[in-house]
């Protein structure tokens, strides 16, 4: 396997731990017949870029580029190195990427800061019009489970109950149906806090209301659940034969302090059935970052010196993050994307048309070169 992972650094004077800016340079598949403009062009139409990766993450990398490069062609002096990581694999699990990093070039991941994927601005926050930046300070663990069922092969002319699909199928079916409960994690409990006191969660932060929050939106039960979703099934080989074996994937994102191995088992105890087995693929957690650091505090004043209605909001990502491989090391780590996205642009990240406008590109721009300023010089 051969995979690019490439780092640079601006040494500082060594008064204070280094500064990672951290992106990733993989990005996921496509379904052309899908996309108004070819994936991988990078087209520009009416302001806006077109293509996989704009959001997921490649525009952050080059804010982040552009951040150091500032730096640099204008001399100023800084106290800590700055540090340029763009890692490979991480949309696959990291293993040749930040998980590599770590066995082979541990050294890299020292530092007392890293800004990274896994907080993007909304310009509407649930439901309401206002500029909200996330930073995210955690984020979901991946549990990625590999469902096989067997059973009977035969002639699709003569039915019967030992059919490894349909066993599957009633799998699927019965997670699908499973009721998790709404949790509101102590990860998140400030998040909600900033969003009563701004009142935009009009409803209040009982679990009453927080259950139905997570029934009306989309984003509000990814981060009070333990979600499943269903995202491959193969099986069978010929119209007319029952096929001996199926197999499904499900990929599980828990809640920050979830216990992995009982969760595969509440999995196993919903599909009920001794021919289906269920198998860890990949699983990952991490710790979560403080609030109360210096660089908590300079995002909130940059944010606000650019947009002064703007809430800042330490967030938990739904998604996993190379993060993770720095949080275990005791370093604090932000996912924090400062654009501001409409609900059909956040909707591109793994989608279709995947896109980010100009406009963003550069206040993305002016808020991060700021922030790492400030940081460091």
């Amino acid at each position: 396997v051969e995979r690019m992972n490439m780092t640079a650094r601006l040494p500082g004077s060594g008064g204070k731990r280094p500064l990672v800016l951290l992106n990733h340079t993989d990005v996921v598949p496509v379904e052309r017949q899908y996309w108004e403009f070819e994936p991988f062009s990078g087209a520009v139409v009416d302001g806006v870029i077109y293509g996989r990766g704009a959001l997921d993450m490649k525009s952050m990398g080059i804010m982040e580029l552009m951040a150091m490069l500032l730096i640099k062609r204008n001399n100023l002096p800084h106290s800590r190195d700055i540090v340029y990581m763009a890692l490979a694999d991480e949309e696959a699990g990291g293993k040749w990427g930040v998980d590599w990093m770590e066995a082979n070039h541990p050294e890299t991941l020292e530092a007392e800061y890293v800004i990274n994927e896994g907080g993007w601005g909304n310009a509407e926050v649930l439901g309401t019009r206002r500029p909200a930046f996330n930073a995210s300070i955690s984020e979901k663990g991946p549990l990625w489970l590999k469902l096989t069922a067997e059973g009977r092969p035969g002639h699709g002319s003569v039915p019967h109950p030992d059919n490894a699909l349909e066993r599957l199928v009633r799998a699927l079916f019965r997670i699908r149906e499973w009721a998790r409960p709404v949790q509101v994690v102590p990860e998140l409990r400030e998040y909600f806090e900033r969003l009563q006191r701004a009142q935009v969660l009009k409803g209040g932060a009982s679990q009453d209301a927080m259950e139905q929050l997570a029934r009306e939106n989309l984003l509000a039960n990814a981060l009070l659940t333990n979600t499943v979703s269903t995202t491959s099934l193969h099986s069978g080989m010929k119209h007319n034969v029952i096929p001996a074996i199926a197999e499904a994937t499900i990929d599980c994102r828990l809640l920050p302090g979830t216990d992995h191995e009982a969760f595969t088992q509440q999995v196993r105890d919903v599909v009920d059935d001794k021919k289906v087995r269920v198998e860890p693929i990949f699983s990952s957690d991490t710790p979560a970052s403080s609030t109360g650091t210096e660089l908590f505090a300079l995002i909130e004043d940059v944010v606000h010196d650019h947009m002064e209605e703007a809430l800042v909001l330490p967030s938990v990502s739904a998604g996993f993050t190379d993060s993770r491989g720095f949080r275990r090391h005791g370093v604090e780590a932000y996912g924090f994307i400062p654009v501001l996205l409409e609900q059909d642009e956040a909707a591109t990240i793994h989608g279709h048309n995947e896109r980010i406008t100009v406009e963003n590109l550069r206040l993305g721009t002016q808020i991060l070169f700021e922030t790492v300023r400030r940081l460091c010089t």
